[in-house]
């Protein structure tokens, strides 16, 4: 947190967010929320369904969630040569658009893979790596232009028919990539190769992203660095503009650190793209688009929060990102609030301006940012709200793990939102406010690198991060009696200097560490 004092103590408090006793509610005659009643406290504010504890509530539906996404059936064939999920003797699913409509949409291997990722430093079960594994493994085999084509070796966004072979658009069609789509997915691949040490995913990342930095222009007001649609193929440029380029400058910005590939061609392209990203939508405020199937302009609430939270974790990146995060906070809010649920003490976010329906990834992404916000800048005003619309989006989850989209006239079950793109927000919550994460548990919540190994032992945590110096969240049970990195012990003092803090709470506490020396941490509890 940059900013200490008294205004650290509110944002504590608001974080707390003490609850009332839950009671039924009645407005209007909306009693139910999709599956569940309506739960309130005393004060008609909106509890989530399953507990009046938001980190209970939050750590069950993830985990109804995760087992949903683990045990569902396969829907279609697999590619040829395509092998079952664990050698099982069926045909595991991978990700699509709905249960009718199974087309991929655009990110959705990159979401998963982002929320898989932080799943797995939360629950350390093994599993989640493994599914990681499969499904890039899957896309990799089965998306990839070829090496002859004007863009090579880009992954396809969608699978145009019900075989899981990856070929081209949604509504654009056959041989139609999204650079935007590539970059977010090769980003992923450099995390999962730190998880994994397997080197065929870095090189896979080096391949998409030399394609993108070789293509990199200055760009203008109406076309990016790099096209929103392109043919593969021929090289022909569909769509000319979006802001979608997080997921580029996190890829970029990650080969450069590890010094692999062309370093000085992805530089070049990292600093087209920040540029572009300062002259154009942080002053212009036009972020779109994103969705592939949308064939006109349309502002989106992802690509917004999506360099927000960016900004968030890289403040260097923009000096003033306290005041540009704010108004493009507000902003969102400005174009996508829905108002149905005010009197329960939240308004929802939409997903986009050609569809601005309520959003449970997209209220679950803005309020993540929020808490991100209110923890770096010191200012809590929306935190109550945030915690909320956190919990509102709980209700999209059925008893079983069915997360549907939440529109009034059609439950569709839409992979994107309910899952690949659900998960992380709710963790990257937790890592900002760990007040909500569930009391008398051990989690690791948050890393500046990425968590290679964890274990949760009845008396002991150990993990391995990617980097040797790293600086970690974790919600614990009770307070560590020693804590080792490469085996030396650390020492309980400020973070300016390697070492720990805890923070006490009704049940357990918060430890803040810093190891600059060794990836192997050991928490003995």
């Amino acid at each position: 947190m940059r900013v200490l004092g008294g205004i650290a103590v509110l944002l504590a408090a608001a974080c707390l967010c003490p609850l009332a006793r839950a009671q039924s509610a009645e407005v209007g005659k909306q009693r139910k929320l999709i599956f569940h009643d309506i739960r309130t406290d005393r004060d008609g504010k909106l509890l989530p369904w399953y507990s009046d504890d938001p980190g209970t509530a939050y750590e069950h539906v993830l985990g109804l969630v995760w087992n949903y996404w683990k045990y569902m059936p396969a829907f279609y064939e697999l590619a040829p040569g395509g092998k079952p999920y664990g050698g099982l003797n069926v045909k595991k699913y991978l990700v699509f658009r709905t249960l009718e409509d199974q087309g991929v949409g655009g990110d959705q291997f990159a979401m998963l893979l982002s929320s898989w990722k932080l799943y797995y430093a939360y629950s350390g079960d093994r599993e989640v790596v493994d599914n990681m594994i499969y499904q890039a493994d899957y896309y990799l085999a089965h998306s990839l232009s070829s090496r002859s084509s004007a863009w090579p070796n880009l992954p396809y966004p969608c699978n145009l028919t019900r075989n899981a072979v990856y070929d081209g658009d949604l509504t654009s069609g056959k041989d139609i990539t999204q650079p935007d789509k590539a970059a977010s997915f090769a980003a992923e691949l450099v995390d999962l190769y730190k998880i994994t040490a397997d080197k065929k995913y870095l090189e896979a990342a080096e391949s998409i992203a030399l394609t993108l930095a070789a293509r990199t222009t200055p760009g203008d007001a109406e076309n990016s660095p790099l096209p929103f649609k392109v043919n593969a193929v021929t090289g022909e440029v569909k769509s000319h503009y979006t802001t979608n380029w997080t997921g580029a400058l996190r890829l970029f910005e990650a080969l450069i650190a590890l010094k692999s590939g062309e370093t000085a061609a992805y530089q070049r392209a990292l600093d087209l793209l920040s540029a572009w990203l300062k002259r154009y939508p942080l002053q212009t405020n036009r972020w779109g688009p994103f969705f592939e199937d949308i064939p006109g302009w349309s502002d989106t609430e992802i690509n917004e929060g999506s360099l927000a939270w960016y900004m968030l974790e890289h403040p260097s990146w923009d000096p003033d990102w306290k005041r540009d995060v704010r108004a493009m906070q507000d902003w969102a809010i400005g174009k996508f609030t829905i108002r149905h649920w005010e009197q329960y003490g939240l308004t929802v976010i939409g997903e986009q301006t050609v569809y601005n329906v309520q959003g449970n990834s997209h209220t679950s992404r803005h309020a993540s940012v929020e808490l991100r916000y209110a923890e770096e800048s010191g200012e809590p005003a929306r935190v109550e709200e945030s915690i909320r619309q956190l919990s509102w989006a709980t209700y999209m989850v059925d008893f079983d793990g069915k997360n549907r989209y939440p529109n009034f006239n059609t439950y569709e079950l839409w992979w994107t939102d309910g899952y690949g793109d659900y998960v992380r927000h709710y963790l990257r919550a937790m890592g900002a406010c760990p007040r909500l994460t569930p009391p008398g548990q051990n989690h690791l919540l948050r890393s500046t690198s990425v968590v290679r190994k964890v274990e949760y032992l009845p008396n002991e945590i150990r993990y391995s991060t990617f980097d040797g110096s790293a600086a970690e969240v974790l919600r614990l049970k009770s307070k560590p009696r020693s804590i080792t990195a490469g085996g030396l012990a650390l020492r309980q003092r400020p973070l300016s200097d390697e070492g720990w803090t805890w923070e006490s709470l009704k049940q357990g506490g918060i430890l803040r560490l810093h190891h600059k020396s060794h990836p192997d941490v050991v928490i003995r509890l």
